[in-house]
C-alpha cells in the first residue's frame, strides 16, 4: 500500500517527515517496502484488509502520535433514498449488500492533482469517472465498479451465479469461461463483471459514456478467493474483498465517490441509492479484562491508556468492574477475541516498555505425554546408532504412494498445489527413498536414514510410525570394518526400537509386500498383531547397491511400554557356552519357525539363538538352504557341565529333524 504523506495529512495532521511517520508505524507492527520521497510503501498483512486504504491507515497515524483524526475535513453529504434509473437485485448469498447509483457524467481527463496522487500511489490514471472509483478505494479501502448505464439491458442489475460455462470478456480483453461456483454481476441478459474481481468489457466506461451506474457491495470473501484463483486473475478490489471488506462501507464510498464527481464537475446524481441489504450484522462485543491484559503484557497497561488506544482506533467502551465491554468497528475484521484486543494495546503501548521478566511459576508443569518422550528417545538411540534422521515431506505423488498402498487407500488432496503433492504419504519409506536416492547421486556412498512422522490412509486414519532406509556399508564399525549392510542390519533396526519400549518383536513371512525382494521380506508383529514390515527393496532407485528399508507402528509399542514393568536383572555370574549348528532346511521355511522350535525344545538355560549365515548354492540341494544358527547356554547360578550342554544340543537337533526334516551338516 503506497501511502502520500500529503495525502495522510487530509485526515491527521502528522509531520511531514516520510521517515518519522514510517518508524514510528513501525513500531505499531507495520513493515515498510520503501520511502520514495514524500510516499511510503507498507507492507500490509492478509490479516488487515482495513489498512489497505488511506484512512485505515490515518487512523493507525492518529493512534501512534496520540492526534485526533481531522474528521471535519471529510464530511461528505448523505446520499438522498429513492429510486434509481436502474433496478438492482440480488439472488445470491455470496453478495451480502450491494448498493447502486446512478450518475449523468461528462467524460473526459481528470484534474491534474486527483491523476497525481493516484500516481504517486501506484495506480494508472484513466479518466475521471473510473480515476474517481479507485481514488476512492485507495481512500476508504472500499472498492468500487463504474457500469456504462446505457450498455446495461433492460436497464436492471442483477447479482447471480454464473451459468456453467458462461463467456465474459473481462476489461484486460481476455474471454473467460465462468462456471456455476462463481458469483457475477448482470444485466437482463448476460454477465457484465465478476463479482469483486474484475468488470466486464461490454459495459466499459468510455469517452462517449454520458450516464453511469456506480456500484459498491460486499461480497463474501471466500467466494471472491476462491473465483480469482480459478480465474488466475488478481486485481486491486479482489485483494480487499477476499481478505474482507467493511459491511456498513457501501453506501459510504458511494457518497464519497458522488460529492468528488460532483466536486471536479464531472457529473451529477440522477435519484437516489438503492441499497439491498437482506441481513443487517449485529455488532460484535468482546470482554476484556484487566487481568488478562496485565498477564498477556507481562505488564499493567493503566486504564487510562487502553481507553486511549482502544478509542482511537474506533472501538466502543463500556466500563465493567473487571475491565471492559468492547465494541468492535465493522471494518475491524481480523478482531474476534480478547486475545485481538490485547494485541492492539500492546502494539500501540509499545513492547518495548514492557520489562522482560520471567512468568511466575504457579503450579508444577504437567508431565508431557509418554509418545512425546518416547519418540525423543527413539530419535537419540536411532542417531546414536548410526543413522541420520530425515525430514521429509507429508504430500506425495500418487505413483510414489501406490506401491505402498492398496487399491482405494490412498488419501487424496482436495486442491493440491500439483500432482507431486497428491496425496498424503500412506508410509514414510517412499520419501526416504527419494532422499537416499538424492545422496546417492552425490556420491554419498554409504546411506542410513531414518524418520519419525504421520503416515495416513483411509483404513486406519493417521498413525505415528519410525522408517528407514539404508544402503552401502556398515562403515568402519569395529566388528566388521567395511562390511556390506543385509538383511539382518535392517532386522537389527527393528529389533533395536523394539527394546527401547522393552517389547520383543515377532517376525512372521511376508508374501503380499511386492515391492520387497522375495526370500527377503518379512511382516513385524506385536503380541500376534502385524506392526510394520522390513525387507529388501525389489525395484533399487539409482543404485546397484541393495537397498534395505522398514517401517514400524509406534501405536503397539507405546501401548505395551505403558503396561510392561521394566525388568531388572543382576549381570551374570557364571560363564556362557556356545554351539554352532549349521543344518540343511526348506528354503520356504522361515526363520522364526526354526527360533520357535529350538526354544520350544529347550531347557531354560538357552538364553540365545542367532542365525549367522544362510547359504544356498553349491553342495546343497535345490530348494533347500544352508543355515547356521549360534545358540549360547547360560546358567544363572552355576556353571554348565558340557553334558548338559550336549543333551540340550542332541534335543534340539531331534525337534528339528522330526518338525522341519532338517539335517545337520557333516552328517
Amino acid at each position: 500500500m503506497k501511502l502520500p504523506i500529503d495525502w495522510l495529512q487530509e485526515f491527521v495532521d502528522v509531520p511531514r517527515d516520510a521517515g518519522l511517520v514510517a518508524a514510528r508505524l513501525g513500531s505499531c507492527g507495520f513493515a515498510v517496502d520503501s520511502i520514495d520521497g514524500d510516499v511510503i510503501d507498507f507492507e500490509i498483512t492478509a490479516n488487515r484488509p482495513d489498512c489497505m486504504s488511506v484512512m485505515g491507515l490515518a487512523r493507525e497515524a492518529a493512534t501512534a502520535f496520540g492526534l485526533d483524526l481531522l474528521r471535519g475535513r471529510r464530511l461528505v453529504p448523505a446520499l438522498p433514498s429513492g429510486q434509481t434509473p436502474v433496478k438492482a437485485s440480488v439472488g445470491d448469498a455470496g453478495c451480502g449488500r450491494y448498493a447502486l447509483i446512478v450518475m449523468d457524467v461528462t467524460v473526459g481527463p481528470s484534474p491534474a492533482w486527483l491523476a497525481a496522487r493516484l500516481a504517486a500511489a501506484g495506480v494508472r490514471p484513466i479518466n475521471n469517472i473510473v480515476d474517481v472509483t479507485n481514488y476512492v478505494m485507495l481512500e476508504t479501502g472500499h472498492p468500487l465498479h463504474a457500469f456504462d448505464a446505457a450498455r446495461l439491458a433492460g436497464s436492471e442489475i442483477r447479482v447471480r451465479r454464473a451459468r456453467p460455462e458462461e463467456p465474459l470478456t473481462t476489461l484486460d480483453n481476455e474471454t473467460r469461461t465462468l462456471d456455476d461456483g462463481m458469483i457475477v454481476i448482470a444485466d437482463r441478459d448476460r454477465a457484465i463483471a465478476v463479482a469483486g474481481v474484475m468488470g466486464g468489457a461490454a459495459s466499459e466506461v468510455s469517452a462517449s459514456t454520458t450516464r453511469v451506474a456506480l456500484e459498491s457491495a460486499w461480497f463474501l470473501p471466500q467466494s471472491v478467493r476462491a473465483t480469482s484463483r480459478r480465474l488466475g486473475l488478481k486485481t486491486e478490489a479482489s485483494m480487499r474483498f477476499e481478505r474482507g471488506t467493511d459491511l456498513a462501507a457501501p453506501v459510504t464510498a458511494l457518497a464519497r465517490a458522488a460529492a468528488l464527481i460532483a466536486e471536479i464537475g464531472a457529473g451529477r446524481l440522477v435519484g437516489g441509492v438503492t441499497d439491498v441489504f437482506p441481513k443487517p450484522v449485529a455488532t460484535r462485543r468482546i470482554a476484556l479484562r484487566r487481568a488478562r491484559v496485565a498477564q498477556v503484557l507481562g505488564d499493567l497497561v493503566p486504564d487510562a491508556e487502553v481507553g486511549r488506544i482502544l478509542k482511537a482506533l474506533a472501538f466502543t467502551l463500556n466500563v465493567r468492574p473487571d475491565g471492559w465491554e468492547v465494541d468492535v468497528p465493522s471494518f475491524r475484521v481480523d478482531i474476534t477475541r480478547e486475545a485481538d484486543l490485547i494485541e492492539e494495546i500492546g502494539r500501540h503501548w509499545g513492547l518495548d516498555r514492557i520489562p522482560a521478566t520471567f512468568p511466575a511459576l504457579r503450579t508444577l508443569p504437567r508431565p508431557s505425554a509418554p509418545g512425546v518422550g518416547l519418540g525423543r528417545l527413539i530419535r537419540r538411540r536411532l542417531c546414536g546408532a548410526g543413522l541420520q534422521e530425515a525430514n521429509t515431506f507429508t504430500f506425495m505423488e500418487t505413483a510414489a504412494a501406490a506401491p505402498f498402498s492398496t487399491p482405494g487407500d490412498l488419501v487424496a488432496i482436495t486442491n493440491p498445489l500439483s500432482e507431486k503433492f497428491a496425496v498424503l504419504r500412506p508410509s514414510l519409506v517412499p520419501g526416504l527413498l527419494e532422499s537416499l536416492t538424492y545422496n546417492r547421486n552425490r556420491q554419498a556412498t554409504d546411506v542410513r536414514l531414518f524418520e519419525l512422522g504421520p503416515v495416513f490412509s483411509r483404513a486406519a486414519g493417521e498413525r505415528t510410525c519410525v522408517g528407514w532406509a539404508i544402503s552401502g556399508s556398515r562403515g568402519d564399525h569395529w566388528s566388521q570394518p567395511g562390511a556390506e549392510l543385509t538383511f539382518a542390519d535392517t532386522k537389527g533396526i527393528a529389533e533395536f526400537v523394539a527394546e527401547t519400549f522393552g517389547v520383543t518383536l515377532e517376525v512372521a513371512a511376508a508374501d503380499d509386500a511386492s515391492w520387497l525382494t522375495r526370500g527377503q521380506r518379512a511382516s513385524l508383529l506385536i503380541a500376534g498383531q502385524p506392526a510394520g514390515w522390513m525387507g529388501r527393496l525389489a525395484t533399487i532407485p539409482s543404485t546397484d547397491d541393495p537397498v534395505f528399508v522398514g517401517e514400524l507402528d509406534l501405536a503397539p509399542l507405546m501401548r505395551l511400554a505403558s503396561t510392561t514393568p521394566t525388568a531388572i536383572r543382576a549381570l551374570p555370574r557364571y560363564p556362557f557356552v556356545v554351539r554352532d549348528l549349521s543344518i540343511l532346511i526348506d528354503e520356504r521355511l522361515p526363520a522364526a519357525d526354526v527360533r520357535g522350535t529350538i526354544r520350544s525344545s529347550a531347557p531354560d538355560t538357552l538364553v540365545s539363538v542367532r542365525e549367522f549365515d544362510r547359504y544356498h548354492g553349491k553342495g546343497v540341494p535345490e530348494g533347500q538352504i544352508s543355515l547356521s544358527i549360534r545358540l549360547t547356554f547360560q546358567h544363572a547360578d552355576r556353571t554348565l557341565m558340557d553334558a548338559e550342554v550336549q543333551q540340550a544340543v542332541e534335543a534340539i537337533v531331534h525337534a528339528l529333524t522330526t518338525h522341519h526334516q532338517a539335517t545337520l551338516r557333516g552328517r
